[in-house]
């Protein structure tokens, strides 16, 4: 029996054979952090992302929500994707890229989301005591499925979110049949 025919569509799994995932973002005023404690802390969420990507579940990143010594040096917009019954829609957070700096691009089955978060540089006699917003370049990379029609693809970008609709190829209906059973 072959269980990923029982598991829905992993729309990330080329994002997950590629690493790495992301790009580095450029964090003003901020290093990478050389501790060795934040370095076997960055090790640990590693191997357990890794351990659990094996399972075709997504990155979870524990405890960097938790440790801001260890948070995340990449810039990873959140998506959603959902499926209706005519097309898959999917939801990209961009806040703060601007249009032009977004790109799409379609290669065999997989659908590229690319771009860059560009800072900006007005600074005058400014003192900051923490920036925690993400500066940098990112990608995703979605694996589409069997029925996506890609040559009706569409994207449309406003107040900061990309919506990228993909109708779904529409299959032959498979009539009803009766099965018979055979006694033993």
């Amino acid at each position: 029996m072959d269980l990923k025919k029982l598991a829905p569509w992993n729309w990330f799994r080329k994002e997950e054979e590629e690493q790495p995932i992301s790009l580095p973002v450029q964090r003003h005023g901020q290093l990478r952090s050389y501790s060795p404690i934040a370095q076997f802390h960055q090790e640990i969420d590693r191997m357990f992302d890794n351990f659990f990507r094996g399972f075709s579940f997504p990155s979870i990143g524990f405890g960097r929500e938790h440790a801001p010594l260890v948070q995340s040096e990449w810039f990873k917009p959140m998506l959603d994707v959902a499926a209706g019954d005519k097309e898959y829609t999917i939801s990209v957070e961009l806040p703060g890229v601007d249009e032009k700096d977004v790109q799409l691009e379609l290669s065999e089955d997989t659908l590229v989301i690319k771009g860059e978060k560009k800072q900006e540089r007005e600074e005058k006699d400014k003192n900051y005591y923490r920036m925690e917003r993400s500066y940098g370049s990112f990608q995703r990379v979605l694996s589409l499925p069997e029925d996506a029609d890609q040559d009706g693809i569409g994207a449309e970008y406003r107040n900061g979110i990309l919506k990228v609709t993909i109708p779904r190829k529409v299959g032959p209906k498979k009539e009803s049949r009766q099965i018979t059973i055979k006694t033993g």
